[in-house]
């Protein structure tokens, strides 16, 4: 990779060696972090056993292997960025680069400088070529998250990579010719979008091929244990503590949360108590959920909306027994616990009043101590 010309001198020959060192430091280094890369994005070591989860890595395994192209919807924090991964890194192209590009966190010129690429002098502040994440992703894959937010003019260019594999860089007139496979993400949904003119509706069939739908955390609730403890040993690593795991207590908090933030919320609550407990648990103490300001006058938000047509008792009676079973994933014991009445009275509730669990989900009678 390198001569030497002779005759030489001994400081030229000591650069070219320190020169040949950090190199083979730097393909060391990068041959270890596609390898643990690689060791991330295995099926195997996605945290989670629920239904919900097998169903979507049923779905991971089947279009991986293909070039077609997938759409991965679902509401922030819930891991759509993981799926996008675990497909590239499981296809003929993982040895390729896996491109990442937010399309909400750029305007609208600043995204197709960011996609395209540039030539000196296309812009103001344009002092050199650019190259642009396509042409970075040639062979691989291009991730494009929360791509409900691109501009038609964007949408317009993306759609002609699709369908002809070439752009031209911003500036540029020399077409480039890219092979990359396409996975997009998005918490909006596209097909109300295209419904009312705001996305492309041929974009959208180009784009949605393959489409994955990722279920929100609380509607996986029995991957919240394993969830939970993998954080809590990452976090431990991260920021040197000695900690023994999670108190009961604290675990059925965390079961009975609603999870509005999904994952990326269980995420940042670990990361918290780790951080402030000095016990050997995180216990529900340590934990701040859904915490709420009150108004000026001392009075909480209200705990029942009530329509200006009003509203039958019954209904509202199963309202809250209905989401005190989801908070407690639909363990009737816990649910009855929330609510502060007996086993035997939740048992009666849900019968009188029709309540229907999920397929995955049988009702159990719960017998009374």
């Amino acid at each position: 990779f390198d001569y030497v010309q002779k005759p030489f001198e001994i400081e030229e020959m000591e650069v070219k060696i320190e020169k040949a060192l950090e190199l083979r430091r730097m393909r060391n280094e990068l041959d270890y972090l596609r390898h643990t890369q690689n060791d991330i994005y295995e099926f195997d070591r996605i945290v989670g056993s629920s239904g919900a989860l097998a169903k979507v890595l049923g779905v991971v395994r089947k279009v991986a292997k293909s070039n077609t192209t997938v759409l991965i919807r679902g509401e922030t924090g819930t891991g759509k960025e993981l799926i996008a991964g675990a497909i590239h890194h499981n296809s003929l192209r993982a040895s390729r680069n896996f491109v990442r590009v937010n399309c909400a966190a750029l305007q609208e010129n600043l995204l197709e400088s960011e996609l395209f690429g540039h030539e000196k002098g296309a812009f103001t502040g344009a002092d050199k070529q650019r190259i642009g994440r396509f042409e970075q992703a040639d062979g691989g894959s291009l991730f494009l998250d929360e791509v409900g937010d691109m501009s038609p003019s964007t949408q317009a260019k993306i759609l002609r990579v699709l369908q002809e594999h070439e752009f031209e860089r911003l500036g540029g007139t020399r077409t480039l010719k890219v092979d990359v496979r396409m996975i997009a993400a998005t918490n909006r949904n596209l097909a109300g979008m295209v419904a009312a003119g705001s996305f492309r509706e041929d974009l959208y069939y180009r784009l949605n091929v393959v489409s994955i739908d990722m279920p929100p955390l609380r509607e996986r609730k029995d991957d919240i244990p394993a969830l939970a403890d993998f954080f809590v040993r990452r976090f431990c690593g991260e920021l040197k503590k000695r900690m023994d795991g999670i108190h009961p207590d604290a675990l059925k908090l965390l079961l009975r949360y609603n999870w509005p933030g999904n994952i990326r919320e269980l995420e940042n609550a670990i990361e918290r108590a780790v951080l402030l407990t000095e016990g050997s648990h995180i216990t529900a103490d340590d934990l701040r959920l859904g915490e709420v300001v009150t108004s000026g006058d001392g009075e909480g938000p209200a705990l029942v909306k009530i329509p200006p047509t009003g509203i039958a008792l019954e209904e509202i009676e199963k309202r809250a027994l209905i989401e005190a079973l989801k908070m407690s994933n639909w363990v009737q014991k816990d649910a009855a616990e929330l609510l502060s009445i007996s086993p035997r009275v939740i048992n009666y509730k849900i019968k009188t009043l029709g309540i229907e669990f999920p397929r995955s989900r049988r009702y159990v009678p719960v017998a009374e101590n």
